[in-house]
């Protein structure tokens, strides 16, 4: 493992503080329906002090935790059958995400890690306004023809498996406002194929991050990661159950501050 990838000792710990943040980051998320992988990314950095390529392959480690446990879950709430009808849009948006979780990862592995914290913060930047975008405004499908919206939708997808490859983060975020223009399915829908195109493309940026040392950072904090990992799940259950308690018009900019300031904390990392 070179300089560059190798991860910082972490300050703490202690089960309790890892669990907590684990669990702190799942309500966040899941007070707005999301695994709140995203929050959990300058955590890692920032409170655990894991340097910028192995908080990433922490933070897609528990993601995949979040969503394997998630995916039932949702369809249950939407049935599965539903789901199964619309494969078109999961095969459009596959097409393109797994090449871009494959190019992805592999920049992320090959660039020095000042340059991975201050594109870490560009994209921190982005899932803020992704943020804004999805939550205060209505969505509306665009009307495109069959022969724009499949290249479109491969497009996306690319450039959204680039972006959950490097962050760490299972896409939602993206995919869901993505699902819901270019195909016009509606929130509860797009959220479900959401986590059917995240998780093929979660594991192919795996298979890319095993294949240098690297990937050594999960087998030396499995404990933390599994104990982070449990909070987040826990957290994100409870999240879920105060969904709407908190009005977006408060909740939705908190979050995007939380995100923004967190980008700027990154972006002065060395």
């Amino acid at each position: 493992m070179s300089t560059d990838q190798a991860f910082h000792p972490l300050r703490t710990r202690s089960v309790p503080v890892v669990f907590g943040a684990g669990a702190v980051i799942g309500v966040l998320g899941g007070m707005i329906g999301l695994g709140g992988a995203e929050f959990r990314l300058p955590l890692l950095i920032g409170l655990f002090g894991f340097a910028a390529l192995s908080a990433v392959i922490l933070n897609k480690a528990m993601s995949l935790v979040v969503v394997l446990v998630a995916l039932p879950a949702r369809l249950a709430a939407v049935p599965a059958a539903e789901v199964a009808a619309r494969w078109p849009v999961a095969v459009n948006l596959l097409a393109g995400s797994l090449l871009g979780a494959w190019a992805g990862a592999s920049w992320a592995v090959r660039m020095r890690s000042t340059t991975l914290y201050r594109v870490l913060a560009a994209l921190m930047v982005l899932m803020a306004a992704a943020l804004v975008l999805t939550h205060t405004t209505t969505l509306g499908a665009l009307d495109l023809p069959p022969a724009a919206r499949i290249p479109a939708g491969v497009a996306a997808g690319f450039g959204i498996g680039v972006v959950a490859a490097i962050m760490g983060v299972a896409g939602g975020e993206l995919l869901i406002p993505t699902i819901v223009l270019l195909f016009g399915e509606d929130i509860k829908t797009a959220g479900s194929l959401s986590l059917l195109v995240s998780l093929p493309t979660m594991l192919v940026a795996f298979a890319r991050y095993s294949r240098d040392g690297s990937f050594a950072v999960l087998g030396a904090t499995l404990r933390f990661t599994a104990t982070m990992a449990a909070g987040s799940i826990t957290g994100a259950v409870l999240g879920g159950l105060l969904l709407g308690v908190f009005p977006d018009v408060v909740l939705i900019p908190a979050l995007a501050v939380i995100l923004l300031v967190s980008a700027l904390k990154l972006a002065r990392h060395d």
